[in-house]
């Protein structure tokens, strides 16, 4: 009986504790959402942020339902082209599959932007882990289209057009 006084003890005692090998989220940084995206630097943030935390939520945040996404095919010499969908499972196979994605923006080669559309283009290097002996260097330049439904509205992308070396 005296065992069984102590075992209910223990829990009740503990019962309020945190368990130290299981500790709670900080609610103070959410990965699940973008961050201020009235500002077009925002964009260009939370895709940092959706590539450094493999997080499609963020990702799928910024793209517009019209998105469409298109790079050179040197090998085949011709260019490629999907839509937002694809974008999706295409970001979504890797952040899955990367150890790590390390996405750095440079700077803004040229930039046009009224109330509601944008474009600019910007230089980046990006560096893919997949373990520690295949790891992808891709250094080049993306030119985006940005569009918003009004001036206090929020900037989604409406086109990406890959200008690596990839």
């Amino acid at each position: 009986m005296k065992k069984i006084i102590l075992i209910l003890f223990f829990f009740i005692s503990i019962a309020g504790c945190k368990n130290p090998f299981a500790p709670s989220l900080d609610g103070s940084e959410s990965t699940g959402s973008a961050v201020d995206l009235t500002k077009i630097e925002s964009v260009f943030q939370n895709l940092q942020n959706a590539y450094t935390f493999h997080d499609t939520t963020i990702y799928g945040q910024i793209l517009s339902d019209d998105f469409l996404f298109s790079y050179r095919d040197y090998d085949l010499s011709f260019d490629v082209s999907w839509g937002r969908e694809e974008e999706m499972k295409v970001s979504y196979g890797l952040f899955q599959n990367a150890e790590r994605l390390d996405l750095i923006w440079n700077n803004i080669i040229a930039s046009t932007e009224d109330s509601s559309e944008a474009n600019i283009v910007r230089g980046f290097n990006l560096t893919i882990t997949f373990n520690p002996t295949d790891i992808i260097r891709v250094d080049g330049r993306v030119n985006v289209s940005l569009k918003r439904q009004a001036t206090s509205g929020k900037w989604k992308l409406i086109r990406w057009i890959d200008e690596s070396n990839f």
